[in-house]
């Protein structure tokens, strides 16, 4: 036996593979680039043969979809072989066609297969997956075994089995007679899989010939040319169903066999755009207006009222384009559809119509084609196009615009000139939304749905695929976190949906299996196979995600599900974690805001509907909770990136715990074992939820940034000083909520590197003297809430109100003044803190962004509104002491850049000063508003939230 290598060695011997391994391929490479001509001239005609088939499948998908976008109920492969207005006997086929590979394919048959109006309508059915080359004998068995697994005979599990494999023991001659005796006498349901060339087909016709008793045969291909062959020279083409632009499956069927006119409402007018409104019939109009009934729109009545302003404006104004985006699957086109119907039956305002999907690689003249639906004119169709464009008043949707460079191409060739027609562009990316149309105020976003409407449209789509299933009116808390995961994502609801309409008697088991693996099961089960495209999209953003954002992104896994997340918390963390820095043209606050809204725009973090303000900027939500599908994905790749992992229910001594973040949530049994068996040498983050025991501190969190025990329940001041001496490299500490926090350590001033503290909500009334030592120190927040024990007005209902509204701020020391890079403070006790003196001291804090104040009363505040020097002050919070409602009286505010002003306490005056034309949040608690102050604030250009409080 051979030793082993020493390391040294063993190093050189892998380094001198390597170098190997690099020449080879470097003479590959040469090689490759001094091929003989012949065999270029091969490759070069099979590239051409491959152009050939690709333009031709490229205009059958058109078609495909061109036939498609003609009825309502189409796309559906049951209907297809269950028409009862098809009375053909003989043997019919349909091939079903995958233009981007198998993908879709599979799930799409194996759901029709298994649908009961097919199963009724044949005597049996068999799916038989050919091998290549053809083997009869093989292709008999394989019939054969799928014969008798559906003759059952009361048989199951692996009874089943055995009788399968006991019936397949017979001789060959009575395997085939049989064979022939099932084919010739019943009607039956055959599906080919992995059809490839028509050698196979012509040799399994053979076996399967046409005995006009109304038998069918599904084909299987991702070639184009074997899917219309099988059907023959005269065929139709339907689109079951679309994944992206370049990916459809789609269904092939014999010219005639098939009468949709009677099935479905034709909506000829949406594919005819050259065809005016005028000349629509008003069948057409009718079918319309049913469709748009039958197939109502959830949960995005504002936004179609938006975007029917967005239309109106454009027509009358120098930019004709709206952009539409939001992430895939989020109903997009859906939204653009139902305005697009929707000005079809009710309005004058456009004469033609034009909808056209875009396929890539781009290419100007085939979308011009499809725009105007020409594919035989000999007409220049870039000129058609520009005619139409000039000529009409047309609405032209354009679905899937991928890049800038596709819209210069459209731009140039077609809408650079003045015109009435309005274009709606629907994309992905917010950057190519904006620059396709120069008005901001014409981008929608189109975001997830609240949790009402998720769970509304749930139910509508369950009751459409089966009246009868209990989840229609079915209450249960894993139903709804079910739909809580499904992030408000339309198409994912409905995915889900349709799977667990056809469920009985497993439907409980399937929703708690969705549940503990959510995203494994939507990746991987066929049945999901039309949440493709979204997932494509996904991996796509992700890996081409901006690497300043990426880590933003998977930060919020941190959070459970459902939990709401304050703003300001997230940005100061981001900051903590080095994720948001500061630069030249920017500050690491303003890169974190904008961070957040970028996640926002995405409906990765969204809105907590009773917090929601849609008449201020999104950025400066107080909370957000993360999508919970978008939550999934990131859960299920977060160990990838070895960023975070938590201790939850499930955790046990054998699991490998390690990486930058860890979360202990409220469901752990704070195992001691478990907990001391990790190795925190990476350790960057602490996130408590919950019950916090002492042992959590450890001394190998060395390198431990960000100490966030927000709520946490248990923490005592002796915790505290444990965590000062241990973490000594925290740059964030939050204890807010920590009602067992009374006062900080004196040694607290030996966090030279904190940057954020926050101990709102504790105990704690007084800032230690240490904390001026802390010069890196950017964001303090302090003080809480108090009841008022007695009375301020005569009006009772002002004393109810305030009731647990009086903020209490915290005295801070002298010297608080040298912190010069503090940008937020807040709630500082005037009055406590030493009145005058702290007045100097606030003024050296030039860099104040934001200031909270109580304790103002008559003594001090004209002192405290005459400090000057926080040139930079944005926000400000002013709470006045009882019985000093009138010290504001006279007073001019000095900040010129205060965009956010509150004021409790207020008797019937606040400053009317002309430094609030930046104003743009302003609270108010005040007694009586006079008119005086209403007719300033209608003055405030800028100002667009007024949460005043008044009880005259």
């Amino acid at each position: 036996m051979v030793g082993e290598l020493p390391l040294d060695q063993a190093v050189m011997e892998i380094e001198e593979l390597k170098g190997r391994a690099k020449e080879l391929s470097e003479c590959y490479s040469r090689y490759s680039k001094i091929a003989d001509p012949a065999s270029k001239l091969v490759m070069l005609q099979q590239q051409a043969a491959t152009w050939a088939t690709g333009e031709t499948s490229s205009n059958m998908l058109t078609e495909a979809r061109y036939a498609t976008r003609r009825w309502q109920d189409i796309g559906d492969l049951v209907q297809l072989i269950t028409n009862k207005d098809n009375k053909d006997p003989h043997l019919q086929v349909i091939s079903v066609w995958g233009t981007g590979g198998n993908r879709g394919i599979t799930s799409i048959i194996r759901k029709a297969y298994n649908n009961p109006e097919i199963s009724g309508k044949f005597s049996f059915r068999a799916r038989v997956k050919l091998m290549h080359p053809f083997n009869p004998n093989e292709f008999v068995r394989r019939f054969m075994a799928q014969v008798y697994a559906a003759d059952t005979n009361g048989k199951q599990g692996a009874d089943l089995g055995v009788h399968v494999l006991t019936k397949m023991k017979a001789k060959q001659e009575y395997l085939l007679k049989e064979f022939v005796e099932k084919v010739n006498k019943e009607t039956y349901l055959v599906v080919l899989e992995n059809l490839t060339d028509m050698e196979d087909w012509d040799a399994v016709r053979m076996f399967l010939p046409d005995m006009k008793n109304g038998s069918w045969i599904i084909v299987s291909t991702d070639q184009f040319e074997i899917a219309s062959m099988c059907i023959g020279h005269s065929y139709k083409a339907l689109e079951l169903e679309h994944f992206s632009a370049d990916h459809s499956v789609c269904a092939f069927f014999k010219q005639g066999s098939q009468d949709y006119r009677n099935k479905g409402k034709e909506m000829a007018c949406e594919v005819s755009p050259n065809l005016s409104l005028e000349k629509i019939p008003a069948s057409h109009r009718e079918d319309l207006a049913e469709w748009m009934a039958n197939y109502p729109l959830v949960g995005r009545d504002p936004q179609m009222n938006e975007l029917g302003r967005y239309t109106a404006v454009a027509r009358f104004s120098n930019s004709p384009v709206i952009s539409v985006w939001g992430i895939a699957g989020i109903g997009k086109s859906a939204l653009v559809r139902n305005l697009y119907y929707d000005r079809m039956v009710k309005s004058t305002q456009f004469t033609k119509y034009c909808w056209v999907d875009v396929s890539h690689p781009f290419n100007l003249r085939d979308f011009s084609r499809s725009l105007i639906s020409e594919h035989h004119s000999e007409k220049d169709p870039i000129k058609e196009c520009r005619e139409l464009l000039r000529q009409y008043q047309c609405l032209v949707v354009i679905d899937d615009l991928q890049s800038k460079e596709e819209w210069d191409l459209i731009q140039a060739a077609l809408v650079s000139r003045p015109s009435s027609s309005v274009i709606i562009v629907i994309t992905t990316d917010a950057s190519i939304a904006t620059y396709c149309t120069n008005n901001k105020d014409q981008v929608l976003n189109v975001k997830g749905l609240e949790a009402d409407a998720a769970i509304y449209l749930f139910k509508e789509e369950v009751k459409k695929k089966n009246p009868s299933c209990p989840l229609d009116n079915h209450k249960d808390a894993d139903l709804e976190e079910l739909i809580s995961k499904c992030g408000g994502i339309p198409k994912v609801i409905v995915s889900i949906a349709a799977l667990l309409a056809t469920q009985t008697v497993t439907l409980m088991d399937t929703v708690r299996a969705l549940n503990g693996n959510f995203m494994h099961h939507l990746e991987t089960n066929p049945d999901y196979d039309s949440l493709r495209g979204l997932f494509d999209w996904m991996y796509n953003y992700f890996r081409t995600c901006p690497d300043s954002l990426k880590p933003c992104i998977f930060y919020l896994s941190i959070f459970p599900q459902g939990h709401n997340i304050r703003r300001r918390r997230l940005v100061r963390r981001w900051i903590a974690e080095g994720y948001s820095r500061d630069s030249e043209e920017k500050s690491a606050v303003d890169k974190g805001e904008n961070f957040f809204s970028k996640l926002l725009d995405l409906s990765i973090i969204q809105q907590i509907p009773q917090l929601v303000t849609t008449a201020y900027s999104d950025t400066r939500m107080v909370a957000c909770q993360v999508n919970g599908f978008i939550r999934e994905y990131i859960v299920s790749r977060r160990m990838e990136e070895n960023l975070v992992f938590e201790l939850g229910p499930n955790c046990v001594l054998t699991t490998q715990r390690t990486g930058r973040h860890l979360i202990i949530l409220n469901t752990w049994d704070r195992d001691r074992i478990v907990f001391e068996s990790i190795d925190f040498s990476r350790l960057r983050s602490l996130t408590v939820f919950g019950k916090w025991e002492s042992f959590f501190i450890s001394k190998s969190m060395r390198l431990l940034r960000v100490l966030d025990l927000e709520d946490a329940l248990g923490v005592k001041d002796e915790d505290l000083e444990k965590m000062v001496k241990r973490f000594n490299r925290l740059k964030f500490l939050s204890l807010r909520g920590c009602s067992e926090i009374f006062h900080l350590p004196s040694s607290f001033g030996d966090l030279r590197q904190l940057q954020t503290l926050d101990v709102r909500h504790t105990r704690i009334v007084t800032l230690p003297e240490s904390i001026t030592k802390l010069q890196k120190l950017q964001y303090i927040r302090a003080g809480t809430k108090a009841p008022i024990s007695t009375p301020t007005t005569s009006s009772s209902k002002l004393t109810e109100f305030r009731r647990g509204r009086v903020l209490v701020g915290v005295k801070v020391p002298r010297g608080i003044g040298k912190l010069t890079a503090l940008h937020t403070l807040g709630v500082v006790n005037v009055g406590a803190s030493g009145g005058k003196a702290i007045m100097e001291e606030l003024k050296k804090l030039t860099q104040l962004r934001k200031l909270g104040v109580s304790g103002i009363n008559r003594q001090n505040s004209k002192d405290f509104f005459e400090t000057s020097g926080l040139v930079h002050l944005e926000s400000l919070l002013v709470q006045l002491e009882e019985d000093s409602q009138s010290c504001l009286d006279d007073i001019t505010l000095p900040w010129e850049n205060l965009q956010s002003l509150t004021l409790y306490g207020l008797k019937d005056k606040f400053p009317l000063t002309k430094s609030l034309r930046k104003l743009n949040k302003l609270d108010l608690e005040i007694d009586t508003l006079q008119k005086d102050a209403m007719d300033f604030l209608g003055m405030l250009p800028e100002l667009c939230i007024l949460p005043s409080r008044q009880t005259a």
